[in-house]
């Protein structure tokens, strides 16, 4: 067995340009990539919008449409909800700085890293803090709302012109393969796209379900505005692994500053658990992970990987896409091992240490989902 020095460094100098290239590029990569995914989505959809006699342009016109009427329907849902719930964020800032002054003199009592003073004058230095501050904080997430309309707009024509010239692409793409290998190829991308579309669609299906089952269990709680926060934390469970803690994280948080009872926020966060517990070990394994075959060492590295090079986005980009990379590498011999390593197939064998050790694997992924 040999080992070729050369061979492992242009490995690792490739790597390492494509990090670059991901880190440098990532103002055009990461609208491009979201663009695929929602052109994957809507793909089915302009078919369809085709098979009734409808041209290319105006299909992928009515897709996109339809795609905005949804997203602007749930807005305008919940939009007495969102109205009432800015209404309150005065108070509820104010709540947050007594309680956060409160700790902080309750901690100084027994570690003291402050000079002596009274909670009130804490409360007001606290208080000018923010007022000096406001205008950059302020000036910050105008800029911040800009970029995000901005991307937006930005990401919706990409994916309008990936669906017009989709024919095109795929035609662009095999044609870099010899025609012995095209047709091969050609099942390859479709192979691809079919993975993405699964993922997008299943994520889809698990936020519906999510958003109802939230929003249900937070009525009964008793918590205010109840079918935003559950929607919300549905969404956010589109970020991997983190965004099931941030939709828990944001109603207990909300009921520990609006509610006098402990009681609340332990029962919003038992409920989180539940929710999260039958997410993880029946939903998403059976609608979502059934589609991705990827094993949860893969799942995590792409998680992290991605918060590195591309923060928020990279974490919701970077684990369907790695089931992407996965299918792309079992059609070369040379790339067949790493596609082995991403897969579930190394922990599923008919041995009964093998049996145990994959059933606690997908324990651990489902931990963690």
């Amino acid at each position: 067995m040999h080992l070729s020095f050369q061979k492992v460094f242009y490995a690792i100098a490739t790597v390492i340009g494509l990090f670059a290239i991901l880190i440098l590029a990532k103002a055009v990569l990461i609208p491009i990539a979201f663009a695929f995914l929602i052109a994957f989505i809507l793909f089915p959809v302009t078919k369809k919008f085709e098979s009734w006699g409808v041209n290319v342009i105006m299909s992928a016109f009515l897709s996109i449409l339809v795609l905005f009427l949804i997203i602007g329907g749930g807005i305008f849902i919940f939009s007495n909800q969102i109205i009432q719930l800015s209404e309150n964020l005065t108070d509820f800032k104010d709540k947050i700085l007594e309680v956060f002054a409160g700790v902080t003199m309750f901690i100084n009592k027994n570690i003291e890293f402050l000079p002596k003073q009274e909670e009130g004058a804490l409360l007001e230095n606290i208080k000018g803090w923010l007022n000096k501050y406001a205008g950059t904080l302020l000036s910050q997430t105008v800029s911040s709302t800009a970029d995000f309309f901005f991307g937006l707009l930005t990401v919706t024509i990409f994916a309008f012109l990936i669906l017009i010239y989709r024919n095109g692409l795929v035609n662009a793409f095999v044609g870099f393969y010899s025609q012995e290998y095209r047709e091969k190829a050609f099942q390859m991308f479709k192979s691809i796209q079919q993975v993405g579309q699964q993922y997008l669609f299943g994520m889809m299906v698990i936020i519906l379900i999510l958003g109802f089952v939230n929003s249900i269990g937070l009525w009964i709680i008793g918590i205010d505005n109840p079918f935003l926060f559950g929607l919300l934390a549905a969404v956010l469970a589109l970020i991997p692994y983190v965004g099931t803690f941030l939709g828990a994280a944001i109603p207990i948080l909300y009921s520990i500053i609006s509610y006098d009872s402990i009681w609340m926020p332990i029962s919003i966060a038992v409920f989180f658990w539940l929710v999260q517990f039958i997410e993880g070990n029946f939903l998403t394994p059976k609608i979502v992970g059934g589609n991705l075959k990827i094993n949860a060492l893969s799942s995590i590295l792409s998680i992290i990987i991605g918060a590195s090079v591309w923060g928020i986005a990279g974490m919701i980009l970077f684990l369907p896409f790695t089931a992407m990379l996965k299918v792309f590498c079992e059609e070369y011999e040379e790339l067949q091992s790493i596609a082995l390593l991403m897969g579930e197939q190394n922990y599923n064998t008919k041995d009964g240490d093998d049996k145990l050790i994959g059933k606690w694997l997908d324990n651990v992924k489902a931990w963690f989902s």
